[in-house]
């Protein structure tokens, strides 16, 4: 279960790139009642989403030529600049070499070498998120992979990372948590493509799955609004309740409402 007592590897951050950040922050604003505090020119148009005076994502336009928008899990770790080496010698591609944001803290962003971009947080004044798990909040990171075992290997590497693998559907599941974090620090998921959605030109990427209340009543919100449906509400034994679709601007979105809960 994610948690604000951030361990090296483990999601620390989460934005947005978009191509209108105004209309973006609309839709989330009425899927999750998110507030954005918008940061102002000196960061770039860059901003936070806000949910009880807590920052729970960010957002910010879309900078890299052929961008398209998407959401980016940031990772924690203690030194950016030797996890850019490790990176580099697992095989995966520096998108932005480690850079200091202000007196937050220091970031940099990569591509894995199955083409799924992530980027790390290495904390200042900034250790992460103000808020996960909680309704409205980042629950989960999931990566949609063309080659499960490479990215499973990629992440080991880089971060550490220990898998439980199981079989869920026609798949293997690989549930990931921090190196010797145990089942009770679990904070995502490696999925292998199918063979049908590799034929019809998925790629590689991450999706943050968001808790909700309820998952049929924000995916009908959702839609109302300009999403385009992917995974209708659907039960997934021992999980919870999830769907997914993509928001106005085609970034990949899920909820799921977890077992128990």
């Amino acid at each position: 279960m994610l948690t604000t007592t951030y361990v090296t590897g483990s999601p620390s951050w989460l934005d947005l790139g978009s191509p209108d950040i105004d209309a973006a922050a609309a839709f989330y604003g009425a899927l999750f009642g998110w507030e954005l505090q918008s940061l102002g020119p000196e960061a770039g148009g860059y901003g936070f989403f806000q949910l009880d005076g807590k920052t729970v994502a960010a957002i910010g336009p879309l900078t890299e030529e052929g961008a398209s928008s998407a959401w980016t899990p940031y990772f924690l770790t203690a030194d950016a600049d030797a996890t850019t080496r490790a990176v580099e010698q697992a095989g995966g591609t520096v998108r932005l070499q480690p850079m200091e944001v202000f007196t937050e803290g220091r970031m940099a962003a990569y591509t894995d070498p199955t083409g799924a971009d992530f980027a790390v947080w290495q904390p200042g004044d900034t250790k992460g998120l103000g808020a996960v798990t909680d309704v409205n909040t980042l629950s989960w990171t999931e990566l949609y992979t063309t080659d499960a075992a490479a990215a499973k290997d990629f992440y080991r590497s880089v971060f550490s990372w220990d898998y439980e693998d199981m079989p869920f559907a026609s798949v293997t599941y690989s549930v990931v948590s921090p190196s010797g974090g145990g089942q009770e620090a679990t904070q995502g998921g490696i999925m292998q493509l199918p063979k049908e959605n590799l034929e019809a030109g998925s790629r590689s990427e991450w999706h943050p799955y968001f808790e909700v209340a309820d998952v049929d009543a924000t995916f009908a919100e959702a839609t109302r609004q300009g999403a385009t449906p992917l995974i209708p509400p659907m039960d997934a034994e021992g999980v919870g309740r999830l769907a997914m679709f993509t928001d106005p601007f085609g970034a990949p979105v899920a909820v799921i409402r977890g077992a128990g809960r």
